[in-house]
């Protein structure tokens, strides 16, 4: 078979520059306004990715490359195409003299082109500037490529020459190539679909799509991307008309009700809550929190007053507080899960005060547990909560008769309170039928490991504890007004995602940060983290949140498009390319984070997808390590593959670079049937983010083929090719590699390495007699490895003595000792700015 372009090469560097842009867009992205999602893989990463699967190898490596980067605007006249304008001052700090004197005028310190030059002079000088810059400073000025309309009408020209097509577009390029290598559309499935990055730009370029998980909130995101981000204008205006019109309602219940303007007419758009405990010193209710600090902006601070006669402390509110006062504000009333008590100073494990204990070896956890019913503390809980702090939003007209607003912290008084109780007494008038028809949560929360948590530290034991009673009740009014009046319109789906949004960043568990004076999302991390203080966002702040924007509207034809949630193991679907990014090794527990957002769901997805189930089917995810999860992870990956073409291929995104991982994976692959063909990695964080320690900082792309022979080698055999296949898969590396820019850094030549092994040793059916699946499921001892990991332990050897840093001989590297060389190519790797432990 044909080899593709991305088992022959990949530019990785550039690849990875891209895809940090696109990361570091945040909100930007065209894919996070639809809700949370946990490692959403880059676009452009998966444009690349599809291209280079049905782009064919020719004999002429760097003219490949060449047309690799004009089908995605990444050669120079590409990125020229793609950026959005340069500043007069940044050309004309770069030109000589003569060219200042000529192209500008400068007054002060505004620079502006001299206009009397002809245009077609000037933009010769900006390219001029542009083309004398480093990828990554030209990035700073371009779009992204999913941003302009693709290749210019001269690089189609070259493209089709080198590729023999007629295209004009990617479309086109992907249906010409796709029908040359399998007789039709190229199809391309991912199985474990997630924020539904693969599936989307799958379709958008023209692929057949399919995307299922086993989480129907994946499932939802990747449908909502295909059909809303991905729908038609006349779609998109409907939905934003739709929310438009159920948030106006709320906004007018809640004004008709009172709950959120106070007696001057301002509007309150902030409250902020703590948990109190009894300090064992003094018996008195200490408000807990990290720091008092409110606005950091303009020094606004709580202050603790002890009120001696109920035992308790009033909480002032400071503005513009004196240096003495804001210093005693950082100090706060709680660190490292210690209760510091004000009066005495004296400091008290959390734990002791929730009343846990051991009882023969096991953690008893002392909290009463909530129970359905349950919207606030009962009195004689160990915590409670409390409002402290509302800001509230005035709204004058200045002398120029211009609308102003101007915000005030203020500390909290009778009325806020009856206000509190309002609230509270609205919510349990509806609670119980809100809960039936699915507005609100109901569900219970399932034990796990990040599950675990709320229920240890609050005693918390339904989803819907993890909301204030003014959150339920405004999230509840939204869904309310949304779902029971515009379901038979169709654009309903879209309220399930608006009221996902607006519980990330509206529950108890959201942060207030002082720094920016605001509330942070309940997921700033992969956890559910209980907080000592904590912010709610009134009705108004929920705005951007429940509504979906659509800055870039991207439509396209998703009819191509199918999404499901199923079971791995019970996907049909015949695919020419499966594309997938499993768990793996520890990885994140979605199908416990994930029911945060479905006990939103749960009951409204059926009315929408009567076909899909609700259930997040957590016994059947796969997840940790251990002989059950390679199992699994072997059951699943022979289920893809039996359901590939012949001609086709898989491509395995993981982020581990332990040897033992990467021989564990390979036999849960080889297993499978399939054969390493190649493998890349492509980095998506900063170079400051780099120097903060060993962690994962990237991608790894593992591409496969099925294994279609029934070959048979001895170990013997298989360390003399595995030597053959590293060196020459390291000298191609180096022979196509632009040594002003490169594109493989050290990593990706150790990584190659690895690739190596594994490409030599699944294509064997068996080896020395070993069964593949008793070797990968036999319980190994502490330490001990097996015969499969010390071949790739013999790889990464191999390469270390073939990639001889410069100035030095082969012979006079292998004459240094094993200190002297690691020496050596730590000094390399430091001048090349890597700094990850796991690289040394």
């Amino acid at each position: 078979m044909q080899k593709a372009f991305i088992e022959e090469q990949f530019p990785v560097s550039l690849i990875s520059k891209e895809s940090y842009k696109e990361r570091k867009a945040g909100a930007g992205q065209t894919l996070t306004g639809l809700g949370k999602w946990w490692g959403r893989k880059p676009l452009i990463l998966v444009r690349a990715v599809i291209i280079g699967l049905l782009m064919p190898a020719s004999s002429n490596p760097k003219k490949d490359r060449e047309i690799f980067l004009k089908i995605l605007t990444m050669d120079a006249d590409g990125l020229w195409q793609r950026c959005k304008g340069i500043p007069a001052k940044d050309v004309y700090e770069w030109s000589s003299d003569a060219e200042k004197e000529r192209y500008f005028q400068v007054s002060g310190k505004s620079i502006k082109w001299n206009n009397q030059n002809p245009k077609k002079e000037r933009d010769k000088l900006t390219r001029k500037y542009f083309d004398s810059l480093s990828y990554d400073e030209k990035l700073e000025y371009c779009d992204r490529p999913e941003q302009i309309e693709g290749a210019s009408k001269e690089a189609w020209v070259e493209i089709n020459a080198h590729l023999e097509t007629s295209a004009s577009s990617i479309n086109e390029l992907v249906k010409q190539l796709g029908e040359k290598r399998f007789g039709h559309v190229p199809k391309v499935g991912d199985a474990f679909c997630g924020g539904g990055s693969i599936p989307f730009e799958a379709a958008r370029i023209g692929c057949e799509a399919y995307g299922s998980d086993l989480n129907p909130v994946a499932a939802l995101l990747t449908w909502a991307s295909l059909n809303i981000v991905g729908g038609s204008e006349e779609t998109q205006n409907k939905i934003k008309e739709a929310q438009d019109k159920a948030f106006a309602q709320v906004d007018q219940q809640i004004t008709e009700w009172g709950i959120e303007h106070n007696e001057k007419g301002w509007r309150a758009d902030a409250y902020l809550y703590c948990v109190e405990a009894k300090s064992p010193a003094t018996g008195y209710w200490v408000p807990l929190a990290p720091s008092w600090v409110i606005a950091e902006k303009n020094q606004t601070v709580a202050v603790l007053v002890p009120d001696r006669d109920r035992k308790r402390y009033n909480i002032e509110i400071v503005e513009n507080a004196d240096p003495k006062t804001y210093v005693q504000a950082k100090e706060g009333t709680v660190k490292n899960s210690r209760l510091i008590c004000p009066e005495t100073g004296d400091d008290f494990a959390i734990s002791e005060i929730r009343g846990d204990r051991r009882v023969d070896g096991e953690t008893i956890y002392g909290l009463r547990l909530w129970e359905n019913g349950d919207l606030v503390p009962r009195p004689d809980d160990v915590f409670q909560e409390r409002l402290y702090c509302v800001r509230w939003v005035e709204t004058y007209t200045d002398e120029q008769e211009r609308e102003k607003t101007k915000r005030h912290y203020c500390s909290v008084t009778d009325a806020d309170l009856e206000r509190e109780r309002k609230v509270l007494s609205l919510l349990q008038q509806r609670f119980e039928e809100w809960q039936e028809k699915g507005f609100i949560p109901s569900k219970k929360i399932e034990p796990g490991y990040n599950t675990d948590q709320p229920r240890r530290e609050r005693g918390w034991t339904h989803w819907h504890h993890l909301f204030n009673p003014r959150q339920l009740l405004v999230h509840g009014m939204l869904v309310e007004y949304t779902i029971s009046k515009q379901t038979k319109k169709g654009f309903s789906p879209a309220s399930l995602l608006g009221i996902g949004k607006c519980s990330d960043f509206n529950s108890r568990l959201s942060r207030w940060d002082s720094s920016r004076d605001e509330g942070k999302q309940t997921f700033t991390n992969q956890a559910l983290n209980t907080l000592y203080n904590f912010s709610i966002r009134s009705s108004q702040g929920l705005k951007n949140f429940w509504i979906i924007a659509f800055k870039n509207p991207i439509v396209f034809d998703s009819t191509n498009a199918t999404i499901t949630p199923i079971d791995a193991n019970d996907v049909k679907y015949c695919s020419d390319f499966w594309l997938t990014d499993p768990p793996y090794a520890n990885a994140v527990n979605y199908h416990e984070l994930n029911d945060f957002f479905l006990s939103w769901y749960e009951k409204l997805i059926p009315s929408f997808f009567p076909n899909w189930y609700s259930d997040s089917k957590k016994a059947l995810a796969v997840s940790g390590v251990g002989t059950n999860f390679k199992r699994s992870m072997v059951e699943i990956y022979s289920n893809l593959t039996e359901h590939m073409t012949d001609e086709g291929m898989q491509l395995v995104m993981f982020t581990h670079q332990d040897p033992s991982v990467w021989a564990d994976l390979g036999m849960i692959l080889w297993a499978a049937g399939l054969q390493v063909s190649a493998a890349w990695t492509i980095s998506t964080e900063t170079d400051s983010a780099l120097k903060k320690g060993n962690y994962v900082q990237g991608t790894v792309l593992l591409i496969l083929r099925k294994r279609l022979n029934d070959d048979v080698a001895f170990l013997d055999e298989i360390y003399p090719l595995i030597e053959d296949e590293v060196r020459e898969q390291l000298d191609k590396m180096l022979a196509i590699d632009d040594k002003d820019a490169p594109n493989f850094g050290d990593t990706d030549y150790q990584l190659a390495a690895y690739a190596a092994a594994l490409r030599v040793l699944t294509q064997y059916n068996e080896i020395e007699g070993m069964d593949i699946k008793h070797e990968l499921f036999r319980e190994r001892g502490k330490g001990e490895k097996s015969e499969f990991e010390k071949v790739i332990d013999r790889a990464v050897e191999i390469a270390c003595n073939h990639l001889v840093p410069e100035e030095f001989s082969e012979f006079h590297w292998k004459s240094l000792t094993a200190d002297e060389r690691l020496y050596l190519k730590g000094v390399e790797l430091e001048k090349h700015g890597e700094f990850r432990n796991g690289a040394y």
